[in-house]
């Protein structure tokens, strides 16, 4: 959701001179922030998870499926419902889940009341407490409408039919858009500014092109007809003609066909910086792999798209770089950074704000320099004086690099800020970077530890599969941090593996980039004794047991100081070229295991589950959940994005033409309903016997019971 601050925000011309001063003090609000939490230890390992919903309401007159935009209305039921609960129960206040606005006016996103602990038998409250959340939302939503946890809604912005209730025309000033009127952003003074600041900045609007499915009956080259294409409404509607919209493309046109996908999103507290370093770099070559597993977007704007996932929609359509930004235009003069910070056009980025990660931060010596292999840009004068702090390299690189954006939303009321009370100006850059992890420092004043974003995943329709990839993200993080797993690989690999993750059932055809050995103590799943880590893997603890001096920094409870360092880079010169410490696998491969030659991540936390002493009951719930994964990556249950091009392909009315009609849409979404109620079972698509668990559960799970 980001930052929502109140107050009056500032259109583009007037925002953009401030952006040297927003940035300069984020960087000292950081700075006041780090003096004095660095040494912060001991926190409690907890983690939370967010998941968001699409409210649909449904004409079935018309047979039409819409989206609902009462976001405000029903946030505002929701809030006084939520306070008549907690003045009747008090005791009850921590276990009542909270609702929140999201970008799109048909959204809801919902959080647990209180943060969920680490341990297994702590972990079967997940599916339960989703279950609420949804019967929550639901019990306060017209007879006919529902929310649904649908990736990405399948006919946002089509133009043959009306896909809001109620409709409105495709005509407002953030956006302009031809597709989507401003309608359906939400209110809040943040959204609509934002959503005008990245078309400005960028000098134009966005451009969403994605692939389209070629079935039997579609054109080739396919030239989309819904476009309209003589539209001069704005004068940016002349840009789908002039080669914004592509061939044999979907095109899209606005923010919100990215920011109204949505998705399921764990963040964990860590007991301390470092450990929360260490997480963030292990779980970079999962973010991919999870994209891929959880593949739930393949249909945008009326179409079936070539592509599974919803994650480049939404990098294009938040990129607000300049042509110059992009490559697509020549520097001004020598491209040098002016005093005072970084002008709109004189650094090249590689990427969108939403995008993979660039680099890895921990100290831990086994993060060999060549992974960063990606170029970076930075702030140098930013990087220099995080340096001159007293902030080591790798984070005043990561910083540096997040601080290369301008802030795209700027308040008037708080352009001053005591730096060392307030960190509005640190978040609104921390917040608008939206990557695949994100590293994330407590608030100042509260009780919240150091924490860690795992941001890749995609929203299943039911909640027994959020909860399996969200279990198995957090026992996954578990086993990292237990056995000391080493997922190290050069960062360029990974955005390859994302780059992959959106292709069309990329679980079943296509092979991942990881790393051969993950175990850094010794060599525990290959027969051969002369692997990297087998000969190398204890330097860490060697190497830590000793006390450094000036900046060193702690990693799980050693020092990583300048003797350490020196002594591990004096062996390094032995390791083996870094291209020889991965290879490809399929995912069933990643996930279930190859043989000798790769363990499968569900190995590593089933070893992790057999070191602890957890009940039969705990311990088959926890099987549920990974079954459920192994079986999507080995292709014996589908993903949501097969099931639904399956579906839509299968319909009466489909002319294998590639397009999704508004009957098969409302069928389909009617279908998903049924299927996550539990009145139908979804052979294929989730185990068998689903509809049976599901309906024995409670139906009104009692708080407190």
């Amino acid at each position: 959701m980001g930052l929502l601050s109140l107050g009056t925000p500032l259109d583009w011309p007037s925002a953009r001179p401030l952006a040297p001063h927003v940035r300069k003090h984020g960087i000292e609000q950081f700075l006041a922030l780090w003096n004095k939490i660095k040494d912060r230890r001991g926190d409690i390992l907890l983690w939370g998870d967010e998941i968001e919903y699409i409210v649909v309401a449904f004409d079935d007159e018309t047979k039409n499926a819409k989206l609902s935009l009462r976001q405000e209305e029903i946030l505002k039921v929701l809030s006084q419902s939520d306070h008549e609960t907690r003045e009747a129960a008090p005791g009850l206040a921590s276990q009542i889940p909270t609702f929140h606005p999201e970008y799109g006016r048909f959204m809801l996103e919902s959080t647990p009341g209180s943060p969920y602990g680490a341990s297994p038998k702590e972990l079967r409250g997940v599916e339960r407490n989703m279950r609420l959340r949804r019967q929550i939302a639901r019990s306060h939503l017209k007879p006919n409408e529902l929310p649904i946890t649908l990736t990405s809604f399948p006919r946002l912005g089509v133009t043959d039919a009306p896909f809001t209730e109620p409709h409105f025309e495709a005509n407002g000033n953030a956006s302009r858009s031809m597709f989507l009127p401003d309608q359906i952003i939400n209110p809040h003074a943040r959204f609509p500014t934002l959503t005008a600041n990245i078309r400005k900045r960028r000098g134009s609007k966005v451009a969403i092109n994605m692939p389209i499915f070629k079935d039997v009956n579609t054109p080739s080259p396919f030239i989309d007809p819904s476009i309209p294409w003589d539209r001069d409404f704005f004068p940016e509607d002349r840009e789908a003609k002039a080669g914004a919209a592509k061939p044999d493309h979907i095109y899209m046109d606005a923010m919100g066909f990215g920011m109204g996908c949505c998705c399921l999103q764990v963040t964990f507290q860590a007991c301390s910086v470092q450990e929360a370093r260490t997480v963030y770099d292990q779980l970079i070559p999962v973010g991919p792999l999870m994209l891929a597993l959880t593949a739930a977007s393949p249909a945008y704007r009326g179409y079936l798209a070539d592509v599974d996932c919803r994650w480049n929609v939404i990098s294009a359509a938040v990129d607000d770089r300049t042509p110059q930004e992009r490559d697509e235009k020549p520097l001004p003069l020598d491209g040098h950074t002016p005093r005072g910070g970084l002008d709109r056009d004189s650094i090249r980025m590689q990427k969108s704000r939403y995008d993979s990660v660039d680099s890895y931060i921990s100290q831990d010596p086994l993060n060999r320099k060549e992974y960063n292999d990606n170029p970076l840009p930075v702030n140098e004068e930013l990087r220099q004086h995080l340096l001159d702090s007293g902030v080591d390299e790798l984070l005043a690189n990561h910083l540096s690099h997040l601080f290369i954006r301008d802030p795209l939303v700027v308040f008037s009321e708080m352009v001053d800020q005591d730096d060392n009370l307030s960190t509005d100006h640190f978040e609104n850059l921390q917040s608008t970077n939206w990557q695949t992890m994100r590293f994330k420092p407590p608030p100042p004043g509260g009780q919240i530890g150091w924490r860690v974003e795992f941001r890749s995943m995609e929203v299943q329709i039911t909640d027994f599969e959020n909860a399996a990839f969200s279990v198995f993200i957090v026992l996954l993080t578990r086993a990292i941090l237990s056995f000391g797993l080493n997922f190290y690989m050069p960062i360029s690999k990974v955005d390859e593996n994302m780059d992959r993750a959106h292709r069309r059932d990329a679980v079943n055809t296509e092979k991942f980039f990881f790393r051969k050995e993950v175990y850094r103590t010794r060599n525990r799943h290959h027969s051969r004794a002369s692997s990297a880590e087998g000969q190398y893997g204890d330097i860490r603890s060697r190497s830590a047991s000793r006390t450094g001096s000036g900046r060193a920094t702690p990693i799980n409870g050693h020092s990583n100081g300048a003797a350490g360092a020196d002594r591990f880079g004096a062996l390094a010169e032995n390791w083996p070229p870094v291209e020889d410490e991965y290879a490809e696998y399929s995912m069933d491969e990643l996930i279930n295991g190859k043989g000798d030659e790769f363990p499968g991540l569900l190995t590593l936390i089933y070893n992790y589950l057999d070191s602890l002493n957890i009940d039969v009951e705990t311990r088959c719930e926890m099987g549920l959940y990974l079954e459920l994964v192994g079986a999507r990556a080995n292709g014996s249950l589908m993903t949501t994005a097969t099931w639904i091009r399956q579906f839509v392909q299968s319909h009466p009315e489909y002319k294998k033409d590639s397009v999704v009609s508004q009957r098969i849409n409302y069928d389909m979404i009617k279908k998903l309903d049924e299927i996550e109620r539990g009145v139908v079972d979804a052979p294929g698509f989730l185990p068998a016997g689903y509809a049976r668990r599901r309906t024995s559960q409670e139906t009104q799970p009692e708080l407190g019971a």
